[in-house]
């Protein structure tokens, strides 16, 4: 974990701020992803006509040998992927609620902010909408813009790069999977791990879970909301939610 003394004096740097989605910028708790999973398993076991057990096996397989169950599922089958993407992200996200800290610390980041993900954009724009800080994003970067290129593929980050004219050596990144994280340092971004809270159900695969801190992860943190109040500082936050620049 980070110090948070002199955090700040490490990002004055950046001038554009990059978040992955999937529990990233919302916690874990929620279990959207979770239920996003369960999609994914139902709409393999229906298309395959595979037993349950036999599907999950076949996802997770896909999932990393290519990086995302739906590019498995477009190389092998060659799917149609809105078909996909609107089934498995028509979830209930009652769960999520606002997060007042976090739409703060996001709003009083100086410069751009994006979303990164390999998820969908309407799925991105309405989880944002129960977090409450939809608002204070510039534009959300999906698979569809990635030409269904999924991180960590080198290729979906330089699309990324060329869409929104991003310098890596002034973009600070925040991921929940280190291995999405390797790019983005050796592009020479600021990398920076969101993990579960100490005691918090961890919903990432077993080998996606890292025991130590990477060496391509140059700050890791639980509390997202609080890391980014250490960033631009308190005083910013005192007045509540600064208006969007």
């Amino acid at each position: 974990m980070a110090a948070a003394e002199g955090l700040s004096e490490r990002f004055t740097h950046v001038d554009t701020w990059v978040f992955d989605l999937d529990n990233t910028l919302y916690p874990p708790h929620c279990d959207l992803w979770p239920r996003i999973d369960d999609r994914m398993t139902a709409f393999m076991a229906d298309m395959l006509g595979l037993d349950g057990m036999s599907t999950r096996a076949l996802q997770k397989f896909y999932y990393r040998q290519h990086g995302t169950t739906l590019r498995g599922l477009i190389d092998e089958y060659g799917i149609d992927p809105a078909e996909f993407l609107r089934f498995v992200h028509d979830i209930d996200r009652t769960s999520v609620e606002p997060d007042v800290a976090l739409a703060a610390g996001i709003a009083a980041l100086p410069g751009r902010k994006l979303i990164f993900t390999n998820g969908s954009r309407d799925h991105a724009l309405r989880t944002c909408e129960r977090l409450g800080i939809g608002d204070y994003f510039d534009d959300v970067f999906d698979i569809v813009a990635a030409d269904l290129v999924p991180k960590p593929d080198p290729r979906a980050y330089d699309r990324f790069f060329d869409r929104h004219g991003i310098a890596p050596e002034r973009t600070a990144m925040f991921e929940d999977i280190a291995r999405n994280l390797v790019v983005p340092k050796e592009r020479q971004m600021t990398t920076v791990l969101v993990v579960p809270k100490p005691g918090a159900h961890d919903f990432r695969d077993g080998w996606e879970v890292e025991r130590e801190r990477p060496v391509h992860v140059d700050f890791l943190t639980h509390d997202l909301s609080g890391f980014l109040t250490d960033i631009v500082g308190a005083p910013a936050l005192s007045t509540g939610l600064p208006d969007r620049s």
